[in-house]
């Protein structure tokens, strides 16, 4: 034990000698660290023993977990797509709402009656925007001047036995190829089922464009008859 403290240092403690390396003794480095770790345990070990139970538990071990967050993040994911389910949710109704204050305001236009209402009950019938309504109240006005039951008597067609008749002067035989089937069974001068005949008659012949911009005009801008 002499010749080993001799060749590695020894350090005395109260309780035990630790054996250190001398400088530069590379080859038995490793051996003794190993007998400073044994020699370190058995010491600590010993003191601990004779040490108070209350003082022992305070040298207790301290551990560190890190807590699981797994559980977490499934709760933030969670919250996170309830949150947009909600604003989807809001969306959809406020868009339902819309459209169900839009329909109400049709409804309460079309219970009215009159040019307007016969328009708006028309285009929706033939499931149109109603933003083609001034283009159609301007054809009407110029045809009609909104007498649903104007009939042309001295037009070629009229001369040909074949007047134009209704707020949108649509001769019989246009009438019938054109008006909505839903109103097929209604006469030519039924406001709403004259209105879907002239419409549809618009769109096939001149385009949707020319009925939204309120029918034919000539080069001085001036109206058109179709």
């Amino acid at each position: 034990m002499v010749a080993s403290a001799a060749a590695v240092g020894a350090v005395a403690t109260g309780t035990f000698t630790a054996l250190l390396p001398s400088p530069g003794d590379s080859a038995t480095s490793a051996g003794a660290a190993e007998t400073i770790d044994a020699t370190l345990v058995s010491a600590d070990s010993a003191f601990i023993a004779e040490l108070p139970a209350a003082a022992t538990g305070m040298l207790a071990p301290v551990s560190f977990e890190t807590a699981t967050d797994g559980a977490e993040i499934a709760d933030l994911a969670f919250l996170d797509k309830a949150h947009t389910m909600a604003e989807e949710l809001a969306a959809r109704q406020a868009e339902e709402q819309r459209i169900a204050a839009e329909r109400a305001e049709l409804d309460a236009l079309i219970a009215s009656g009159g040019v307007d209402g016969w328009i708006a009950a028309a285009l929706d019938v033939l499931d149109l925007p109603q933003s083609l309504a001034p283009g159609v109240k301007n054809i009407i006005m110029k045809e009609s001047g909104g007498n649903p039951r104007a009939i042309n008597n001295w037009d070629s067609n009229a001369r040909a036995g074949t007047p134009s008749q209704g707020l949108m002067q649509t001769i019989p035989s246009t009438f019938a190829h054109y008006v909505h089937p839903s109103l097929a069974d209604e006469s030519i001068t039924h406001p709403v089922a004259n209105i879907t005949a002239g419409i549809r008659y618009m769109i096939d012949t001149y385009g949707i464009d020319t009925l939204e911009a309120g029918g034919r005009t000539n080069s001085s801008g001036n109206y058109v008859g179709y």
